[in-house]
């Protein structure tokens, strides 16, 4: 990889072509090869990822043209492929992993075929040309395990921790493990995780490319359970803090670590809040708005959800603060960064919507009984957001009656009510129903497989209590084609429902105001837009309120290339959005969660006359209002990307 460097718009005179390297395995033979990539459409990570799907379906994961750089918040790695549970092209980030990936003197590697067993990937590079690549064996019990000396490493921790006994003294420098759990071969929505190192190894601060299943794709499909990677490739980088540096005070009059500060101030420290991080911001800022019982608060007045707020939400948020902010137990996620988002409760990373759908949304107001539930989905390799939103589903088809407890193995059925509730004896029960529930989705127990996603689950639930209906109507979920399935980001806002090509991210507007569906359509086009350049430069979207308009400047002058970022990454979501379609909802529950959005913004007195008829639409009618209402904001999305 080589970079032209740029001062004050001028080319150095070492400046060269903008040349990229992609190692492409088979993993059934075992041919590889590395291609130099020239090419103009191919900027980074997801470009390549795109291209590399549409070709073969290949997994590929890389890092943006700026990891190793001095800029906050470059180095994260991009994972694309096909997703098992949303069933199209989708992309999954790990906060930090490109630092280390660097170190292998690569941009990309794409995945195909499947190797023969059950394995892992070793990527090292130690000041050779050549990468050097093994593919050796892995017995899939190492994700049972536990390390001794370890209470807390089984699941893919026990996997990550074996990784590094393992092949950690191979390199020069201490590498980086990707691992699965069992999660990623029971299910469709298994994570990639993987973990900070240090100088004792992998630490407790565990980052992860959880949303969209593709550690369940990089299981099932190719058969690899972990990557290790790393080397002492040394390669040339914006690592000039003061040309950095210059760029900042040209557009923002300050230096860098300064407006980055700045910027990132929800995520390190909010004094006027007097918390932060997403989780304490998030529960500090909602109140009324949070999600509770599988939604089923979004049908109640605002006087109940302000009650279980100060009644319950405010314990939850109490523990955290006395716990993680005012003892500062503060990380991040492997490269310097001043926002430190890693918001710990010694080996818990508290992040919001973890703590949100194994929170509230399962009736769980504690954090020791949330540690429990979250920490044992983490372990066992779940997208935590998807699977605290099945399992809330499950609770609630017991609490219901739809379900019996003994056929799921429960001692009984779940606190499912704010009427009563014990917050702390509650809380607790609900999360030792909660991780039976998970170890059966494990098991694959019968009423349990989640192999094919939860929409299939739900069918065939419906099928056993002859209640299809009832069962589907309690899914939240975001659909695409006939079974892709996606459990919502937890704000409860249209544009986390909306019909967009790649959901469960934040490739749309999710601002709590009003807009009217074709204009939200238009907005989400835009934020999807903003955020795929993010992606596929390589940065973190906790950086975005400088890095959307100032890292095109860098790209442009740093790399010599004279592109449109914007109009590149809108063809690119115009390709995606033409491969990838939503489909409408299959649940009464999820029209709720609209019909009770669109209420609430009118208590509040928003004065838009396009507001009060879309209610009166969605009063007489609320299922085909929601029908028609998410058709307009389609339109908007299409007529946005084919502008």
């Amino acid at each position: 990889m080589h970079k032209g460097l740029f001062a004050g718009g001028k080319v150095c005179e070492d400046a060269v072509m903008y040349e990229q390297k992609a190692l492409h395995i088979d993993l059934g033979t075992g041919f590889y090869r590395v291609e130099r990539i020239r090419d103009a459409s191919v900027l980074g990570p997801i470009d390549f990822g795109f291209r590399e799907w549409r070709r073969s379906r290949a997994f590929c994961f890389g890092g943006g043209a700026f990891m190793g750089s001095v800029l906050p918040g470059s180095n994260r790695l991009m994972f694309t492929g096909e997703s098992p549970c949303w069933g199209g092209f989708y992309v999954s980030t790990m906060g930090g992993a490109a630092l280390t990936f660097e170190d292998v003197g690569l941009n990309y590697v794409a995945l195909s075929g499947r190797a023969a067993v059950p394995s892992a990937l070793i990527l090292r590079r130690e000041g050779q040309e050549e990468v050097e690549i093994e593919i050796v064996p892995v017995e899939v019990g190492a994700l049972r395990l536990r390390c001794e000396g370890e209470d807390r490493e089984a699941g893919w921790k026990a996997l990550e921790r074996r990784m590094w006994d393992r092949y950690a003294s191979t390199f020069s420098n201490p590498p980086r493990v990707l691992a699965v759990g069992p999660a990623a071969l029971a299910t469709d929505f298994g994570a990639i995780a993987s973990s900070k190192i240090d100088s004792k190894g992998p630490t407790h601060v565990d980052c992860w490319a959880g949303r969209g299943g593709l550690g369940s794709r990089m299981a099932r499909e190719h058969n690899i359970l972990a990557v290790v990677f790393g080397g002492s490739h040394v390669d040339r980088d914006l690592d000039d803090r003061k040309l950095a540096d210059r760029y900042f005070e040209q557009r923002y009059k300050m230096r860098m670590m300064i407006k980055d500060a700045e910027a990132t101030r929800k995520y390190r420290y909010d004094p006027d809040l007097k918390t932060g991080g997403t989780l304490g911001v998030n529960f500090t800022k909602l109140k009324d708005k949070v999600l509770h019982f599988n939604y089923r608060s979004v049908e109640w007045p605002k006087e109940r959800r302000l009650a279980l707020h100060a009644e319950l939400v405010s314990h939850y948020l109490e523990q955290f603060n006395r716990e993680t902010i005012e003892k500062k137990q503060f990380s991040h996620c492997g490269e310097p960064c001043p926002a430190v988002c890693k918001k710990m409760n010694g080996p818990y990373k508290k992040d919001y919507e973890p703590y949100q759908t194994f929170g509230p949304l399962c009736g769980i107001y504690d954090q020791r009984a949330a540690e429990r539930a979250v920490g044992f989905a983490d372990l066992m390799g779940f997208d935590t957001i998807s699977a605290g939103g099945v399992v809330a589903w499950l609770l609630e088809l017991v609490d219901d009656g739809i379900v019996e407890p003994g056929a799921w193995q429960l001692p009984g059925r779940p606190k499912f009510s704010p009427d009563g509730f014990r917050v702390t004896e509650d809380s607790e029960h609900n999360a030792s129903l909660v991780t039976t529930l998970l170890q059966g989705i494990i098991e694959r127990r019968p009423g349990l497989d989640l192999s094919q996603g939860a929409r299939v689950l739900a069918d065939r639930l419906g099928a056993q209590t002859g209640r299809l209906r009832e069962v589907r109507d309690r899914l939240v979920v975001n659909c695409s084609g006939e079974q892709g399935w996606m459990v919502p980001n937890q704000y409860w806002v249209p544009g986390m429902f909306s019909p967009m090509p790649v959901m469960g991210k934040y490739y749309s507007y999710y601002g709590e105001d009003f807009v009217p569906p074709r204009e939200l359509g238009r907005m989400n086009a835009g934020r999807m837009v903003a955020e795929l350049m993010l992606d596929n430069l390589g940065f973190c979207r906790f950086h975005r309120e400088w890095a959307e308009e100032l890292v095109p400047t860098v790209f442009r002058e740093f790399w010599e290339q004279d592109v449109d970022l914007t109009a590149h990454h809108r063809a690119l979501a115009r390709r995606i959005n033409a491969y990838n379609r939503s489909s409408f909802y299959e649940s009464q529950r999820t029209v709720a969660v609209l019909h009770g959005f669109l209420r609430r913004k009118a208590e509040e007195g928003t004065p838009r006359p396009e507001l009060e008829a879309w209610l009166q639409r969605f009063d007489a009618d609320p299922r085909e209002a929601a029908r028609d209402f998410w058709y307009e904001i389609r339109k908007g999305v299409d007529e946005a990307l084919e502008r």
